[in-house]
Formats: structure tokens, sequence, C-alpha cells
């Protein structure tokens, strides 16, 4: 062979050989961070022009792709009730992104999911498009929208129920929200400015569902866990009394924990459990925290979900309890729901439900079930333990003392005759008001009904309200939602 032609040969193999390692790369390693890629808008648009999965709420739409005319594409993404459910169907659009289950759900409501596999390779030979999965909810429609229409408007607020035997999310909602529609829409510019519009709603992201991304302070709600430590400990037990006087200094600092000034906790200088639990008196929880210690603390919390990774199957922000770090002072203020202590909603009522299911916490979860374009169930999400918060004897026991701020203490506001609610109260110190003298909370009930047979763990929180707006509106809220669960 002439030895000009053989090196344009092996040239030419070479480039060969180089292509195709690049096109093999591309299609088999790269794809996935290109399809990923903000800047590759071609996948998102070849995404557009199918039929995408519905969310369902018993059995009717939440959210569904519906045929437009509108000359860009094919489908509009439409939300049925849109403010009802916001804050957990988030938005697909075109300009800003896809949210919450709409992302989280993408790949079942794209036909992406290796579930779906028959049903791509069908469509390929058929020539039709690729359907999505639908996506049925456990969510309750008529407690859902109880739940929203409960919470007051201009308020910042969450209503959470849940089944503690099975983990099932019910009802979740929050205000303030937004009309997903708007964000939805064909036209980027349009988006853009409704996003606009949207972003100047007070103490609202359309970014984030706030019963699992708000850390707050959980208050005196927290003392479930507190104190479930004091009887794990075997230092104290529900006969043991307690020093309760109506104001303690921290250690090394002039400033003090002090009992509510207006509640009742000033008549019992040394109480039992079932005192202070039901008036939510602060100052035992001093001596309480000093006995059981950082590391004792901080395995309850952890227990309970604090630091721990969840998805339902949006990603929950992990709740904040770092009792390592904490000194004498700083572990008595997060004993009682202060300090370095930030939860979300949800666990708040995933300390509500371990109290009911003998200590048992099931793993939140909002997926029924996922239902194949040929209607077949291709997903169907079992029970699932997600931790032993404490023993079924301590759950008991804890049990029995949220019974008081029902009968005769902080929640009684919220009793329903004939149902057996058992409930704890918190209410989170923020600022109080120079000019008025006005002091602003985080208050909060969270609990669970009927005690022998608990079919619900509900919790309530409103968010920097003045106290007595706090106490009022979130017992009134809690009291319809326990109405509504059990017709009364």
């Amino acid at each position: 062979m002439n030895q000009a032609i053989k090196r344009v040969w092996i040239a030419l193999t070479m480039l060969f050989i180089v292509c195709l390692g690049g096109l093999s790369y591309i299609q088999f390693f790269d794809a996935d961070k290109l399809t990923d890629n903000a800047l590759n808008k071609r996948q998102l648009f070849r995404e557009f022009d199918l039929p995408r999965g519905a969310i369902l709420v018993d059995g009717k739409p939440i959210a569904e792709s519906v045929p437009t005319d509108d000359g860009q594409f094919e489908y509009q993404r439409k939300y049925n009730d849109a403010e009802l459910y916001a804050h957990l169907t988030g938005y697909y659009s075109l300009a800003n992104g896809t949210t919450q289950l709409e992302s989280s759900l993408n790949d079942w409501l794209t036909g992406t999911s290796s579930d779906l596999l028959y049903d791509r390779l069908l469509a390929m030979f058929t020539g039709k498009k690729t359907e999505g999965a639908s996506v049925e909810l456990t969510l309750d429609g008529d407690l859902q929208k109880t739940a929203f229409d409960a919470l007051p408007d201009g308020v910042k607020g969450t209503v959470i129920v849940t089944d503690p035997k099975t983990g099932d999310i019910l009802a979740m909602a929050s205000k303030p929200t937004y009309n997903t529609n708007d964000l939805a829409v064909h036209s980027t510019s349009q988006a853009a400015a409704n996003l606009k519009k949207v972003s100047k709603i007070p103490n609202l992201s359309a970014y984030q569902n706030p019963a699992i991304s708000d850390l707050q302070f959980p208050g005196s709600s927290f003392k479930i866990l507190s104190t479930t430590a004091a009887l794990e400990s075997g230092k104290y037990d529900l006969d043991t009394p307690i020093d309760n006087p109506s104001s303690v200094l921290y250690k090394n600092s002039t400033k003090s924990m002090s009992n509510f000034g207006e509640g009742v906790c000033s008549r019992e200088p040394r109480a039992k459990l079932a005192f202070i639990f039901a008036q939510s008196c602060n100052t035992p929880f001093y001596g309480i925290s000093k006995t059981v210690g950082n590391k004792a603390f901080g395995d309850v919390a952890e227990r309970f979900g604090f630091g721990q990774q969840l998805n339902i199957p949006q990603r929950v922000t992990p709740s904040q309890f770092p009792a390592q770090d904490a000194d004498e002072a700083e572990l008595a203020r997060m004993a009682i729901g202060q300090g370095s202590n930030k939860v979300t909603t949800l666990q708040m009522n995933m300390a509500a439900m371990a109290i009911a299911n003998d200590g048992v916490i099931m793993k939140p979860n909002m997926i029924d079930k996922v239902i194949a374009p040929d209607l077949r169930v291709i997903e169907e999400p079992k029970p699932e333990k997600f931790s032993t918060a404490t023993s079924k004897e301590v759950a008991s026991q804890v049990k029995e003392l949220m019974a008081g701020p029902v009968t005769r203490g902080t929640a009684m506001n919220a009793a329903v005759p004939g149902v057996d609610f058992r409930a704890k109260t918190g209410t989170a110190q923020l600022r109080t008001d120079p000019d008025t003298g006005v002091a602003y909370v985080n208050s909060w009930m969270t609990g669970f009904a009927p005690a022998d047979d608990p079919q619900v763990a509900i919790t309530v929180t409103l968010q920097n309200v003045d106290y007595n707006t706090g106490h009022t509106q979130t017992g009134a809220i809690m009291k319809k939602m326990l109405k509504a669960v059990f017709n009364k």
C-alpha cells in the first residue's frame, strides 16, 4: 500500500474511532448530565409536547395535561383547586422550572421511569406519543379543604393530618398560597411576570412547601420529647415531685427561664409531671435537661427524626437539635422548644404519631399508587417503619400525660365531646413589639385521637402571631379538624 494512502487510512480510522467513542460517551454516560443541564432546552421542550400524567386526589385530577391550541405546544398543564394544593403539586413551568411533586414525581409523570419501559417500547413501535403515569395521592380531599379553609387568611400557618398506623398523609395545607396556573403558562415572559407578582406575597415562597421546609421554634410542643427523655432516664416517673419555681437563672447569666405569667404553674412549687405537662410549666425542664444530659437528649431527638433525611416523596428539611454543642443553659432552652431547637411542622406531627403508635413512627408518605396509561398499577407503596422513637411503656406514659392539656390545661379550647383527644400545645416566643408591648409567638398544637385506637395525628401551627390570636385560633382550628374527622 502506498505510504501516503496508508497514513490517510490510519488517520481516518482514528477519527472514526474518536467520533464513535465520543458519541457513545454522550449517549450512554453523559446523557443524564446533558439532559439536566439548565442550558439544554431541547429536553424540556420535548417533554412539554407530551401528555404528562395526572396527579390525583380521590380519583380526580388536581394536576393534569389538557390539549391546547395556543400554537406552541399540544398540551397545557392545568391545576384544579390550584391554591388548595399549590404547596404540594408545585408547578410545571417552561420559564420557572419544576417544583414539589411535579419535580419529585417527574420520571413517572413523563413516562421516563424504568417502570414504564414496556410502555415506551410499545409507543416506539406504534408511533404513539409516550404517555406519563398518573399518581394517586393518599390525601383525603375533604380533609384537605377543611384544613385549608380553617387556616385564617393573612396569617402564615399549616395543618397536617396523618394516619399514625401507616404514615399516610391525609391532609397538608398551608397559607399563604398562590395560583400555580399562573406559573404554568407557555409564555415565558408572562410566567416570569406572574412569578414576580407571586414573590411579593408576604410570607410566601413559590419554591417551598412550608409544612416540610420551614424551620421554626416548636415551643412547648417539644416537651413530648423532653418528657420522653425524662422518663427514659429512670430518674423520673409519673409520681416524682419536681421543683417548679416561677423562674430560674440560666447558668452564668442574668437572664432567666420563667413559667408563663398568666398560667397556673405558680400554684404548685413542686409538682408531678401530670401537672407540669398539662399546664406547660417551663422551669422543671431546666433540672430535667441537666439530669438527662446532652447525649441522652440528642439520642431521643434523633430517634424522633431530628437530623434525619426523609422524602415523602418531596424532600423534607431535617429538623435541628444540636445537643452535642449545647452548654447547660442552651440545652435547657432547647428542652422547652427554644434556642437552637428548630423543627418543621411535619416533625412535630411525627412526635404525635410516635406516641399514638406505641413509640413507633411510620414513614410519612403521600403516594397511594402509580397508575400506568393502560390503568395497571405499577407502584403501590406499603406502610414502612421509620424509627422506634421510644418504648411502648414510655409512649403509654406520655399518652396518659397528653390527656391533661385537653381536660384541664392549655388545650381545653380544642376539646370535642365524645372524642378522646390527646395533645400538647406550644408557644414559642419570638419578639415583643417595643411600642405596643404585644408578644409575637409561634403557636402550636399537636396530638392524636382517639386515645385507645388512634386514627389520626393532627398538627396545627400559626407562625409569628400575637399570643392571644395564636392560642385562640390554634385551638379553634384543631377543633374543626377533629369534628371533620369524627363527623361531630
